[in-house]
């Protein structure tokens, strides 16, 4: 593998495919050879080492699995939240159990509302915990890159998370004051989806290292995440265990989860397939290709430092500035889409959705599983299968008017899961009542979720180099999908210009 130092790509030098293959540019005064360029794919892809058992693809499934399942377990454990608020003194729910009359009954009756109003509040607060340090972290994730290296922001939000994790299991044999355990909780919430934030967004920026085809495996971890955090809750259920214990299994199991995927991020260097790509962003495909000719005229590539002195001479403030200009507005209206996609979502799910009553239940089971079922089960199915939707098709198309118009109409599902059988309720009557009714509303809200976000992040610019990678990660880290970004457009044009090709990268 070449090595070389890291620097600005000269226009003059190559453009680079989606799949790292060199296209060679043309000195001036000379004309354009198709012989050459073609003699340099070939050696700079028979260069490119091959992800051996699909390692690589694994581990970014992983990684993806990782980053939501944690949160996924712990949404779908506010049942275990709010039943705990409810009770007398805050005990756990098996000390509560053995002594339920006792505690009953020494409870002073002037407490009952707090406890009751912060039940009621629980998932408003939560979301709304949740969603500013999300949004926080997410912009500022593209200037602590700048400061902190990927390594230490990966590594660091996985153990920061695990940390919270242990203690919210802890805290499940813990007695606590009601208004105690709800601040701890919000404190846990605000500080897991900080970390949460900080760990997608350098999560796509490693992404962007890779071929578009990596996309996928993130794309599917996540989607699985909230499918497998469901089918736990229903086997839960089934088990009829104590809901603390349930409880404590979801958390102790989000903690395995961490540990495996914090292993897996320590063998992704060790890897070929993943060094190849690194180092090719590092040094940039300009470098690439003069080594190449380099080798094929018989002679010995320079040192890097040669060469990273070179490119850091050509590199200017204003063209970085430009760039980023240019970034900025090429994905102005896709990050609109996306934010406001998912500002539907969460402000109906779980909050809203979970308070939904079951209308044919009755004193039936289903009652026990119908928001397990209905709810994060049905979200969560569809969500990944509008999210997967997108291997096969990808309609309407980046420029058409119908993108931001069905991303719009999305704002249609407010009204809709509103009106249906969500109690307490004082002001607006009950119009889908039937259960079949909330379902299918929780389908087409979840599988148009699901699409029309993974479509932006498709239709999303790809980066030139790994600095531009992580100015753009905030975008699919808000979507929880990641795609590469574009290279700047003004410097592609040059390219183009001054290679005589047509086509070109992305």
């Amino acid at each position: 593998m070449c090595s070389g130092g890291r620097g600005k790509l000269p226009a003059e030098r190559a453009d680079r495919g989606e799949e790292g293959v060199l296209l060679q540019k043309v000195p001036e005064g000379e004309s354009y050879q198709p012989g050459k360029a073609e003699n340099i794919i070939a050696m700079t892809t028979s260069h490119q080492p091959q992800d051996r058992y699909k390692a690589v693809w694994l581990i970014f499934f992983m990684l993806g699995l990782g980053t939501l399942l944690p949160w996924n377990f712990f949404v779908t454990a506010t049942q275990y939240f709010t039943n705990r608020l409810d009770m007398s003194q805050n005990v756990s729910l098996v000390t509560a159990r053995l002594s339920k009359d006792i505690q009953a009954s020494a409870a002073p009756t002037t407490a009952s509302p707090a406890r009751n109003s912060l039940s009621a509040l629980f998932n408003n607060v939560m979301t709304i915990c949740a969603m500013l340090p999300l949004l926080l972290f997410t912009c500022l994730n593209s200037f602590l890159h700048q400061r902190i290296p990927q390594s230490v922001r990966i590594l660091g939000s996985l153990v920061a998370i695990l940390v919270v994790f242990l203690i919210t299991a802890i805290l499940v044999k813990v007695q606590l004051d009601a208004l105690t355990f709800f601040i701890i909780t919000m404190v846990k919430i605000m500080l897991i989806n900080s970390f949460g934030a900080i760990l997608q967004g350098s999560l796509f920026g490693l992404a962007g290292l890779l071929p578009a085809s990596y996309t996928a495996p993130i794309m599917s971890g996540q989607g699985l995440a909230g499918f497998f955090a469901s089918v736990a809750m229903i086997c839960a259920i089934a088990s009829g265990s104590e809901l603390s214990e349930s409880a404590f299994g979801y958390f102790i199991t989000a903690c395995v989860v961490i540990i495996l995927t914090i292993i897996c991020y320590l063998c992704l260097p060790r890897l070929e397939f993943y060094r190849y790509y690194q180092q090719l962003k590092l040094e940039g495909p300009g470098e690439q290709e003069t080594k190449l000719d380099l080798i094929s005229k018989g002679e010995e590539p320079r040192a890097g430092k040669e060469e990273s002195a070179v490119s850091a001479s050509n590199s200017g403030p204003t063209d970085n500035s430009h760039c980023i200009r240019a970034i900025l507005k090429n994905i102005s209206v896709l990050a609109f889409s996306v934010c406001f996609i998912f500002t539907i979502t969460i402000g109906m799910f779980p909050a809203v959705t979970v308070e939904v009553k079951s209308s044919i239940a009755g004193t039936s089971a289903w009652g026990n599983y119908f928001i397990a079922v209905s709810c994060f089960l049905t979200f969560n199915i569809f969500d990944w299968l509008g999210r997967s939707l997108t291997a096969v098709l990808m309609w309407p198309g980046k420029d058409s008017r119908w993108l931001p118009g069905l991303v719009l109409a999305r704002v249609v599902f407010v009204p809709l899961l509103l009106l249906c059988n969500v109690q307490p309720r004082r002001y607006l009557a009950v119009v889908f009542e039937h259960d079949a009714w909330f379902i299918f509303f929780m389908a087409a809200f979840a599988f148009s979720n699901g699409y029309l976000a993974s479509l932006c992040m498709c239709f999303g610019p790809k980066p030139w180099n790994l600095r531009e990678s992580s100015l753009t990660s905030p975008i699919p880290a808000i979507s929880s999908v990641s795609q590469h970004l574009r290279p700047c457009p003004r410097r592609t044009a040059e390219n183009r210009e001054n290679a005589g090709l047509e086509g070109g990268v992305g």
